[in-house]
């Protein structure tokens, strides 16, 4: 699909244009819980398996985090117990992580001034706005709320 939105002076989609640092599938190494992650993306799929040792390694192996996507999904009967419930603060807690190592993502962040952080994906109404546009953008909404806290507000 290329119905992508075009940023503006109230909203940015962070997807795939200028501030697709944003996006997990962005590639910037991290460090969380003591592990280094080739994207944020690999760092919320492998703490989905907190109790599946040799699902965690193939997640930390995938070439790509398109591939640690498909990792966990193939395992997603394996997922831990209660993932529904704390999914958002582990979120949360792998992008604070993202900011704070890398500066340049910082810098993004202090750039997107007060606009609106849409996760322009068709693709999951989750995460991200979906097809329709009316999704519930969950990684939008936890930027805003980290660029919030950085500004202290």
């Amino acid at each position: 699909m290329t119905n992508r939105k075009i940023d503006n002076d109230e909203q940015i989609f962070f997807y795939e244009q200028d501030f697709y640092v944003f996006s997990n599938f962005s590639s910037f190494k991290l460090i969380w819980q003591g592990i280094e992650f080739d994207t944020s993306e690999a760092a919320y799929h492998w703490s989905k398996f907190m109790y599946c040792e040799k699902i965690q390694k193939e997640i930390l192996s995938a070439k790509s985090a398109h591939e640690a996507f498909k990792i966990a999904e193939k395992n997603k009967f394996f997922i831990r117990k209660y993932w529904n419930e704390v999914k958002i603060s582990v979120m949360e807690d792998i992008l604070w992580a993202k900011v704070k190592q890398h500066p340049y993502v910082f810098k993004k962040l202090i750039e997107s001034g007060k606009r609106e952080l849409i996760e322009d994906s068709w693709r999951d109404d989750f995460w991200g706005w979906g097809e329709s546009h009316n999704g519930r953008n969950e990684l939008g909404k936890l930027w805003m709320k980290i660029r919030k806290k950085i500004n202290g507000n």
